[in-house]
């Protein structure tokens, strides 16, 4: 996963009041395997920023992509 990946979260993450599948963008690498990753609205406002382990982040694809 890299800087300004669109990622859904693969489980709840309760103290950060996100659901299994909450959608966000990847803002920062905070180091090996951990990222950055902000939360927004359909409006563009953030309502969370969180770091979180890229082993609980799956990368969503907006185009068609051949399977490996």
């Amino acid at each position: 996963m890299k800087l300004l990946d669109v990622v859904a979260t693969l489980e709840a993450i309760p103290a950060a009041h996100l659901a299994k599948g909450q959608v966000g963008t990847i803002v920062d690498e905070l180091s090996r395997g951990v990222v950055l990753v902000e939360f927004a609205d359909l409006g563009g406002i953030a309502y969370a920023i969180e770091p979180i382990p890229v082993g609980k982040l799956i990368e969503l694809h907006h185009t068609q992509a051949m399977a490996a």
